[in-house]
Parts: C-alpha cells; structure tokens; sequence
C-alpha cells in the first residue's frame, strides 16, 4: 500500500508553530508512507492545482492531509481527489491548525504532538475502504399537515415553483385559528382580511392547480423516507358536493336538529348542516352525520335537540337546496387517499392549556368566566353574539377581568412564557375600550412581556386608558374565582386588598401542543420537546426542521409563536424542501451510514431506541435491525450502545479508530 502525506504550512498559522521538516523525519520509515510533501496553502488555487497533478502522477493508494478544520476543507481535498481519479474517502485529515498550532506554545512540543497525530492518521488510513454515494429517485412533490398562516404561506411559496402540494387539514375549513378573530395584534387588523389574498391565491391563484386541499381528513399512516414517503390519508365524508354547492345556506335553516357549535367553543348551537362559521373557506357545509336524524339519533338529549319533526328520513335540506337534488350528497363515503412525496412539512397549530386544570379559577363551573379563544369568538361580528359583549344573562358588563399567565411560568403547570398572551390581552384591553367605552378593565399579571418593535406601542396604548388598572401576582394559586349575587369576584390572597368585582373574566392560558400532537409524533416517527412539541433539530440553528431528514415544522407546532413568527417558519421550512428536492434531480446518499452485521443482530432493538434521527428499522421476518441508508447520518450511537457488537459505522470501523489510537501513542 503507498500512501501519500501532504503538510500544508497554511501561511504563518502552522508554520510558526510546528517545523515541517522535523515532522516529515518523524514520519519516516512509517511502514507504507511513500512521500512527504509540503504546501505553503493547499486550499489556495495553486494549492489545488498542485495537489490534483501530483496525485495523478504519484497515484498513491491513501492520502494524509495534514491542515485546517476537516469542517472547514475536508470537502475541498475530496473533491480533488474525484478530480484526481482517486476514491475521495481514501483520505484521512489531519488538523494541525486549531488542535496543535494555536493551542501548543512550545514549538518542539507543537511539532512532536503534529507528528504523532500524522502517525495515527496513516495507520488508520490504511483501514478506509472506498466508498460510493448512491443516487436515488426521488419526489418533488410535498404534503403539508395542518392549514393555518405557517401551512398555506408553505403550500403557495412551495406551489409558485410549480410543485404538487397536498394540504391536509382535519377541519372544514382552512386558515387556522385566525380566521376565528376579529383582529390581531399589534395593530388590530382584520385576521380574516389579513389572510384573504393569500387564501385566495390558494383557492383561486394562478397556482392553485398545483395545490390538493384535502380538508375534514387527517394523516393515518406514512412510510418511506426523504425523497420517497407514502402517506395514507383518511378523508372523512362532507355529505355536500364541494365543486357544485354555491354556499347560499338554504339548506342550513331548515334542518331540525340542534348542536353544540365547537367553532364557538360550544357557547352556541349550530345545525346537523352548517357551514363552520361566516366566511369560513371553503364556503361549503357539512352534516354533522353523528347528529343528522338520518343517522338514527334515538332521542333528543343535552347534545342534540330536535323538533317534533324527527325521522329517520329526513331530507328537508336537500329538498331545500335552490340547485336541486345532487348536491347533497347522503350515500357519500370515507375515502382512503395515497399519496407520493418527497417531504413532510407539519404545521397543526397548537391549543390553550386546559384552565379547569387550575380549580381556583372556576373556569366550566362559573359562567362568566371565559378563555382568550372564547372571549375572541364573543368578540368576533361572526361569533354567538354578533360581537355584541354580553354576559350570559345579557346584561352589558362594567367591569372585566383579565388574567395573564394562566398556568405559564408556574412549575405545577407550564413553566415557560408562551411570549403572546400579554399582546392579545392588551388588544382585548383596546377592543373593550372601543365596544363598551365606560367598562373597567382589570389586569392581573405574573409578568409582562412585549418584545418586538411594535408590541410596546400595543401595552402603552392599553396602560393610558383610564379605565385599566395593572396589579402583579406571584402565583395563579393566589387568584380566587367564585360567584356571588349574580357576579364574579377575584380575589388575589397577597395583596390584602378587597376583592375585584367583574361582570366577566378572560383567561390568558399557555399555549400547549394541540390534541393529538404526540399520536401524529409516533406515526411520523418524530421526537417531542419536554414540553410536548415537536422537537427541532436544533433550536436555534434549525428550528424548521424535525430530527427525520424530509420532516420539517412550521408554527406552533414547533413552540409558542405569533402570526408573523409562524409564516416566517412556514417560508423556512418551504426553502429547505425547494433546495434539497429538485425536480429531476436524484437524491445523493451519503455512505458514511451505520450497518447491520445480521449473523450477530440479536434483534434486541436497542439501536432502534437510541437512534436520534430514527434511521433504524426492525426486519420482522428475519427479526433482525436494518438501517435507512436515505435517514441515517453515521453519528454512531447504534454502534456504541449495540450489546452483541453488531452494529458497525463505515468509515469509523473499530478497526480503524483502534489503529489511530496506536499510531498517536507509538
């Protein structure tokens, strides 16, 4: 075997501390070394070309480059080895810069110590075996998951390259939470407004053809990997001909049955066919077949109420249709759906912290005692009381109470600030002041937050209204809640003050990871956080993108975010899909992956366990592991925590690691 040893002097950084010449005697005689070189910059052009003509003519079987960071040239140096007809992993390198020159002061030491990291790298060379990069097919297409701001601003800036796009959402309706506003912080726009071109542009663009809205449906099954899954999505039954009904609502009116209206977090009733809220889009209804008398409801109950009229056979909707029949769809079926993509962007949203979980606060036992989100709907012209604020007497109330940082910040709950509560409770402040202009507004606040370049403006707005008033608390224990003659009194223990008298109280809980985060975070083979989201990459380096290579996050999925933060992540996630699936590109597999060694697999599925990126598979046949060569990074964990030592990682085999160590310590 001839192995070639390059030293490069990277100007002054190495050669002021470590003399070349002395590390080439060193070094000499090493059984298989043919030759010792040295460059004054091996990364310069004439470094490069020199490099690339002298391996042609020595034709070395392994190379040694002992230089800079492999971070930083490690790419360089294999790229002349392609160049150079060489196999690019048949090279070692060395670094001599940042791990000897500019941390060993004595020069003779600084040499010895670059001479014996050569010595390890030549021994362990001889163990490198070449290596290929496979190519695969693979999908440009993307499914995204969930159809709020971060999905849709992922789905157009995705489509607008001319992609497929199939967006998934489980409700009847896209746009997310927001479209349930009346406005938005900071600068209480129109949520419904804000949003309508783009969802225009989604419905009716130029690019809509490229996007597949699937709504009512959800994500049951995925397999594959980066560049090649395939999902299995159930798509549940409209009842109602989505491509012919004009949305005119006839159908609503006379429907009999009555329901709790969760669009409006149950503070009203809708129909067995409704459309989900005014403006809603698509503007189409369903039937709530659960509730539909054809769906053989026994008897009216506290659910479900229906006039006298009821029977098994109640068409009344489709004979009110203006279109005539056909539109209503009754023999319409679930679907199972299969789709072909190269990646996953996630973007469910997120839900509030359950406040009954804090029982001071008598949120479900007291009337008037509200959450944001349903305090939002009272708000909204589209909510159950036309935006009129009433408490559920009717009466107009005179004094409201808003308490922040319910369950945040607070060990026995959630111990993190969700960073937007304080915002909407100043716009609630400002919306209650426009609507009922003599109502006194009560803060209660552990903390406050209004980062950003506009959110102070939001607070000072709030804090100059002679009818608010801000008291500190240190913790949600301290607030009672109970009802008294008709209203409700808050009581903080701490303060020693009398009791706050309310006509209503607005609960600014957490924001936590939406129902069924973690079910779709075992389908997708994804990690969560501590907290129950899902878990990033890094979180601060790569915050768009899941620990499953072709698995990205966008909004509040990922953590507590604003509008403006969730479409920031949603064009995120959309750039790492467009840069790493081409279309007509192939997909390059690195080979520096972990294998399996079958005759030793005890099939214990250990590796399976300890797997960041979720690269193993179990082979139920032979009941043996196997590695996704597309998912596996090569970070080696499987094989340090392989019991039996059948795990082994190509290009850091035992082998080779074990000939290093000797080599340094010859």
């Amino acid at each position: 075997m001839k192995i070639g040893v390059y030293f490069c002097n990277c100007g002054t950084n190495i050669s002021d501390k470590v003399d070349s010449g002395q590390v080439g005697q060193k070094i000499e005689g090493i059984e298989n070394v043919s030759y010792f070189k040295t460059l004054e910059l091996m990364c310069s052009e004439e470094g490069k070309e020199f490099l690339h003509n002298d391996l042609i003519g020595e034709k070395p079987d392994r190379v040694v480059f002992a230089a800079c960071s492999p971070r930083e040239h490690e790419n360089t140096f294999m790229r002349i080895l392609s160049g150079a007809d060489m196999n690019p992993y048949l090279m070692q390198m060395v670094n001599i810069r940042e791990q000897v020159a500019w941390v060993t002061e004595d020069k003779d030491k600084a040499t010895a110590k670059a001479a014996n990291f050569i010595k390890g790298a030549i021994k362990r060379v001889s163990f490198h075996k070449p290596l290929e990069k496979k190519s695969i097919e693979m999908s440009p297409d993307v499914l995204i998951i969930g159809a709020g701001p971060a999905g849709l601003k992922a789905a157009l800036t995705i489509a607008e390259t001319g992609r497929k796009v199939t967006l998934v959402e489980k409700r009847p309706v896209v746009g997310g939470q927001p479209v349930l506003y009346e406005d938005v912080f900071p600068n209480l726009e129109c949520a419904p407004c804000m949003l309508e071109p783009m969802l225009n542009e989604i419905l009716h663009g130029e690019h809509a053809e490229n996007i597949e809205i699937l709504t009512m449906s959800e994500v049951i099954d995925l397999s594959g990997f980066y560049g090649n899954f395939i999902a299995k999505i159930r798509k549940s039954p409209r009842f109602v001909d989505k491509e012919q009904c004009i949305g005119c609502g006839e159908c609503i009116g006379v429907c009999p049955v009555a329901v709790k209206n969760e669009f409006n977090n149950g503070l009203d009733d809708r129909k067995a066919i409704s459309l989900s809220f005014a403006g809603g889009l698509p503007n189409v209804p369903f039937i709530d077949m659960k509730a539909c008398l054809r769906a053989k409801v026994a008897a009216p109950s506290a659910e479900v109420a229906a006039t006298p009229a009821e029977n098994e056979d109640c068409r009344l909707c489709d004979q009110s249709c203006p279109l005539g029949e056909g539109i209503i769809k009754f023999d319409d079926e679930e679907e199972v759906i299969e789709k072909h993509m190269g990646a996953i962007i996630v973007a469910v949203g997120a839900s509030l912290y359950d406040a009954g979980l804090i029982p001071g606060l008598g949120y479900g036992k007291i009337p008037d005692v509200y959450t944001a989100f349903e305090f939002e709907r009272l708000l909204s012209s589209s909510g159950p009381t036309g935006g009129e604020l009433k408490t559920r007497s009717g009466s107009t109330p005179e004094s409201i109470a808003i308490i922040h940082c319910v369950g945040s910040l607070d060990s026995n709950h959630k111990e993190y600030c969700s960073g937007i509560c304080c915002q909407y409770a100043f716009k609630f402040n400002l919306m209650i002041e426009h609507k009922l202009h003599d109502a006194r507004v009560h803060h209660l606040y552990k903390e406050l937050v209004y980062p950003g370049k506009e959110e102070y403006l939001l607070y000072k707005r709030a804090k100059e209204n002679p009818n608010a008033s801000f008291t500190r608390y240190s913790s949600i224990d301290t607030i009672g809640i109970n009802s008294e003659d008709g209203r409700v009194r808050v009581k903080n223990t701490e303060s020693g003050k009398e009791a706050l008298i309310a006509d209503m109280v607005v609960l600014c809980p957490a924001m936590v990871p939406t129902k069924g985060s973690g079910k779709l975070g075992e389908l997708l083979d994804t990690t969560n956080d501590m907290f129950g989201f899902f878990e990033e990459l890094h979180g601060r380096l790569d915050s768009a993108r899941s620990k499953v290579r072709g698995i990205y996050l966008a909004g509040t999925c990922q953590s507590p975010m604003n509008i403006q933060q969730a479409i920031t992540q949603g064009m995120a996630a959309a750039g790492y899909v467009l840069a790493g699936l081409v279309e007509g590109k192939k997909l390059d597999v690195e080979p520096i992956t972990a294998a399996v060694d079958e005759d030793r697999c005890a099939g214990c599925r250990i590796c399976m366990t300890v797997c960041p990126y979720k690269a193993i598979g179990f082979d139920m046949e032979k009941q043996k592991a196997s590695v996704n060569e597309v998912l596996c990074l090569g970070c080696g964990t499987c094989v340090a925590a392989c019991p039996a030592g059948a795990m082994s990682s190509n290009h850091f085999t035992n082998d080779a690691i074990y000939a290093e160590i000797e080599g340094v310590l010859a």
